[in-house]
Order: C-alpha cells, then structure tokens, then sequence
C-alpha cells in the first residue's frame, strides 16, 4: 500500500493571516487568492495532466483547528486510500483521531507524530 504521495499543503498560523498574505504576494510572487492562500499546481508520473495542488495557507493565530496539538503549523499530506491508511497506522500503535471528514474536496483524516504535531492525511476526490 502507498502512503504518502505528495504534499497537499502547508498550513500555518499568523497573527494576521491576510497582511502576511499581501506580503508574500508582494515580496515572493505567491498568487494568494480571495480566500486567503494559494494553490500551486503540479503534474508527476502518477499524475501527468497535473490535475493536484499544495495548498498554502496561513491560518489566524487562535484557530483551533491545529488543536490539540501547540504547533503553529500543520502539514496536509496527499494518500491513496486513507481509510486503509488510518487502519495501518492504528496498528502500529500510532495516534489517529477518530473523526474522518468528507467532502466534495475529498477525505480527510489526522494523525499526530511523536511530538504531538497533527498532521492532517487527504484523500483527494477521483482524478485530483
């Protein structure tokens, strides 16, 4: 079974997402759209039409959506089958939440590492 497949995004806190968002968009290019992050577009071998995206995305300083974990970020990884990889995990003794989120941007799912970080593990929708 796969794992992880790529990066599906980078999430951050900041104490004002949207002038941090201005300054990258002024300082470094990133096309950071209404909704306040950016998607970079990418093809690979398993994906030459180059249909997926990273995400980037500061989040306000008080969201609780990293929560439980203290980190000032989280990072989304791309999987193939997050169910049976929630499973696997689960088996090797490792930290899964319980709550599995669908939607029509896909399913997700959170794991936490050693050090208590959340990661967050996206199924993305059929041919994304």
């Amino acid at each position: 079974m796969k794992r992880v497949t790529g990066i599906g995004g980078i999430f951050f806190k900041a104490q004002d997402p949207q002038a941090l968002g201005a300054w990258y968009r002024q300082h470094l290019g990133i096309a950071v759209e209404d909704w306040g992050g950016a998607a970079f577009r990418w093809a690979s071998p398993d994906n030459p039409t180059g249909t997926g995206t990273t995400v980037w995305s500061p989040f306000k300083a008080d969201t609780a959506y990293f929560a439980p974990s203290t980190a000032s970020f989280m990072i989304n990884y791309r999987v193939d089958d997050l169910h049976a990889l929630l499973a696997q995990l689960r088996l090797e003794g490792c930290q899964v939440d319980d709550k599995v989120e669908a939607s029509e941007f896909g399913k997700f799912g959170w794991v936490f590492d050693p050090e208590g970080n959340k990661i967050e593990l996206w199924e993305p929708p059929a041919g994304q």
